[in-house]
């Protein structure tokens, strides 16, 4: 692991496999997407519609 400094700003510069790793690592951590019934998704999605044409 190597640091880089440009305008002030401290860079690491690490090997492509070790950042890969990382982004594998950082993935895992998200928590999954909600799963809503269908009538759950059906009333989200008239809400985002109705939410969507106020704004224009």
């Amino acid at each position: 692991m190597n640091t880089l400094t440009i305008d002030k700003k401290a860079y690491v510069v690490i090997p492509k496999k070790e950042y890969e790793n990382l982004l594998v690592k950082a993935a895992s951590k998200t928590p999954p997407a909600k799963k809503l019934s269908l009538d759950q998704g059906k009333k989200l999605a008239y809400k985002l519609i109705d939410k969507w044409a106020k704004e224009k």
